[in-house]
């Protein structure tokens, strides 16, 4: 693919299958209707520039210390408009999704999505022997599960990474496989959107790039998460300026300001011991040019939260005592107000 770009941050290939991006979104929203495609049209505006932007949240930052029946009374409060739940925040609800459903609506927030990776489900989409299963696993939940609760895309891990990095051969089996599940998904409503992970097979800005070439545009998107893509050694604000219209979501985590433009991926020794995450404001990314591309892109869909919960070592933990509910709410507290004072996103204030 040519890495030429024009002034506007697309590659010419980008440019000429725009129209095949926008085919694969109309047939999705053939299928559930335009709001199922970006989240409930009721969401009152919050960004002052662009108002398709809707904010939420993942469930990683307050993990196993809440249920998702607090977890959803707590972000509308919050003013937030949806959560994207972790597999043990929705395990209770995965043979009765309209009961979840019904959690949300009645409280007036969107069911954005639900990471993959729930009990039993295949995520290994490299190993050939295990790839008829990835397949199988993502269609059945899809169809299952996000289908009814109105989701209009996917974010999805694609497992461990390899020792010494995945090899081209690899990272072919692991495009052909994104690419069946959204063959397969998309007259659902859902576009699926793999999400670069350190750890992961997609971890380096060669390893993105090559899926993204590999991958068909009417099937597969990219969830872009800005702490993922630095820690990557990668710019996140040039990564999803050139892959703009195929971003499905974005996700917000910051990390530690040593580690920007590093070369050398943090261990997940290094993770256990002290968190590589950050909240907003860590140094690591560049959040008010990451919003000036959204606002001036006009970017439509899902902006997330997505930060480690609290533990020992992190900065901010201690210094609140080490309590973990305490510092759960200090956490959200922290980051809706980075959003509001920094980013000016109209957002509650927050004591």
């Amino acid at each position: 693919m040519s890495r030429i770009l024009t002034e506007r941050g697309f590659t010419r290939r980008d440019f000429m299958s725009s129209a095949l991006a926008l085919g694969g979104m109309t047939a999705a929203a053939s299928v559930l209707g335009p709001s199922n495609l970006w989240g409930a049209v009721s969401h009152r505006p919050l960004d002052p520039v662009n108002p398709d932007i809707l904010f939420g949240t993942t469930s990683s930052l307050w993990g196993e210390q809440h249920d998702a029946e607090w977890a959803v009374k707590r972000i509308a409060a919050l003013g937030l408009q949806g959560i994207e739940p972790y597999g043990n925040q929705i395990e209770k609800y995965r043979r009765n999704p309209m009961a979840l459903k019904k959690l949300f609506d009645d409280a007036g927030i969107t069911f954005i999505d639900a990471s993959n990776g729930e009990a039993g489900q295949s995520t290994n989409f490299i190993d050939p022997d295990q790839i008829p299963k990835t397949i199988a696993d993502h269609v059945a939940f899809a169809r299952d599960f996000l289908q009814p609760l109105g989701a209009g895309h996917w974010k999805c891990n694609m497992g461990a990474r390899p020792p010494g990095g995945p090899n081209d051969d690899q990272l072919k089996r692991l495009a052909n496989t994104l690419n069946e599940i959204g063959r397969q998904t998309l007259p659902m409503g859902i576009r699926v959107a793999p999400h670069p992970h350190i750890w992961g097979p997609m971890e380096r800005e060669s390893e993105v790039r090559r899926v993204m070439e590999l991958t068909d545009r009417q099937y597969v998107w990219l969830t872009t998460d800005t702490g993922h893509l630095t820690l990557g050694g990668m710019d996140a604000v040039q990564i999803m300026s050139d892959y703009f219209p195929r971003i499905a979501e974005v996700h917000l985590k910051d990390t530690y300001a040593k580690y920007r433009g590093n070369t050398s991926t943090p261990t997940q020794e290094q993770h256990r011991t002290a968190s590589v995450y950050h909240n907003l404001g860590g140094g690591g990314v560049d959040f008010p040019a990451v919003f000036k591309l959204l606002r001036d892109r006009h970017y439509k869909g899902w902006v997330v939260l997505d930060l480690d919960g609290p533990r020992k070592g992190d900065d901010g933990f201690d210094a609140i005592g080490g309590n973990m509910n305490l510092a759960v709410d200090d956490y959200i507290a922290h980051n809706i107000n980075y959003l509001r004072n920094v980013l000016g996103v109209g957002l509650p204030p927050l004591g």
